[in-house]
């Protein structure tokens, strides 16, 4: 056998369902049989041609997937035939400044597959054995197609430093909101807040849990509903993970939102990929001595991320709205496109 199927992006916003070359395996590679791939919020920005020139096409998209190997090559050691693995998608050079500092999600020349080169939405991939991490029995195949995005919480919530009584506000309860506020309650039993405009994304983080708030920002002052939360003291940590810096009317700007949430010497933590210019006050966050800092892909994160899934302590079908057969890839996208609020995470099965 030496073809299989693929969802190629073969120009902006079209996708076929096509038989392509079945990849052939390095003596450090394995072979992957995909079981679920999932589509990421940067693959919508890819799909469109936002990351042209960075992608080039035609391209097989895909960096969140999971599934079984089928093959290995003679020099990797520390998996077999029939592991079932998740794949961390990070390429780093190893050589600019902040490889040599092992701060890996800043690499100057940072890659991922499924952007930079093919990835998961194809019935085989192959990779490095050091991009593998071995899913344990109590992980279900979709569950495990959802550590990379769900190690961006981690990840977020590592970088910010979450104690255990910290309060948090998270602005954007999509998907990495919402993997956000799932990291964040394995750190912090405190009080969580979520913040978007659209309430069908808050029912759905309101009945992962119940003990949040949610606050639709263009319902009631989104600020003023922090405040009265948390006793007029604002919260610990802020995340941004909205992506845009749309102005709508009586709505703040998503950063500049979490800057005056916070209290004194507070931290926001800013993920959304906006590439314009993002309005703040900067008095605002130099008078409460406020840390800004950013979050980028995962850093390690995917141990933890099994970890707790292994465990239980997350909840990754809240973030499931839909699975669907990879032939109809062109069809999710514009589903996520067109009714973002119906939709979530969808989920590519090469199963069916």
């Amino acid at each position: 056998m030496n073809k299989m199927n693929a969802a190629v992006l073969t120009e902006y916003k079209k996708i076929e369902w096509k038989s392509v070359d079945i990849p052939k395996i390095s003596e450090n590679e394995v072979l992957i049989k995909v079981g679920y791939a999932c589509i990421c919020g940067s693959d919508q920005h890819i799909f469109l041609g936002e990351f042209h020139p960075r992608t080039s096409l035609p391209l097989i998209q895909g960096h969140e997937f999971a599934g079984k190997i089928v093959a290995i090559g003679p020099k990797v050691k520390n998996y077999k035939v029939g592991d079932r693995v998740a794949v961390d998608p990070i390429i780093w050079c190893g050589k600019c400044p902040a490889c040599r500092r092992h701060h890996y999600p800043a690499c100057t020349t940072l890659k991922l597959v499924g952007v930079d080169l093919d990835g998961g939405f194809s019935e085989y991939m192959k990779v490095p054995e050091t991009m593998l991490y071995k899913i344990t029995d109590n992980i279900t195949d979709k569950h495990a197609a959802l550590v990379e995005v769900l190690s961006i919480g981690f990840h977020a919530c590592n970088r910010a430093k979450v104690q255990p009584n910290d309060t948090i506000v998270i602005w954007g309860a999509g998907k990495v909101g919402q993997c956000i506020l799932q990291a964040a309650r394995t750190k912090t039993k405190n009080t969580l807040i979520i913040v978007d405009i659209i309430d069908e994304r808050l029912a759905i983080a309101k009945k992962a849990y119940n003990d949040i708030y949610t606050i639709n920002a263009t319902k009631e002052n989104a600020i003023d509903k922090i405040k009265e939360i948390t006793n007029n003291e604002g919260v610990d940590i802020a995340f941004e993970a909205v992506g845009h810096t749309k102005d709508m009317p009586g709505v703040i700007n998503p950063v500049r939102g979490c800057i005056q949430a916070i209290r004194g010497a507070g931290t926001v933590c800013v993920l959304g990929l906006s590439a314009e210019p993002s309005p703040i006050v900067m008095r605002e966050l130099i008078w409460k001595e406020g840390t800004l800092i950013s979050s980028r892909v995962s850093h390690g994160e995917f141990a933890e991320t099994i970890e707790n899934l292994n465990k239980g302590t997350l909840k990754p079908d809240a973030l499931i709205t839909d699975v669907i057969h990879p032939s109809d890839t062109q069809k999710a996208f514009e589903m996520l496109e067109n009714e973002p609020h119906k939709h979530l995470k969808i989920l590519l099965d090469f199963n069916l």
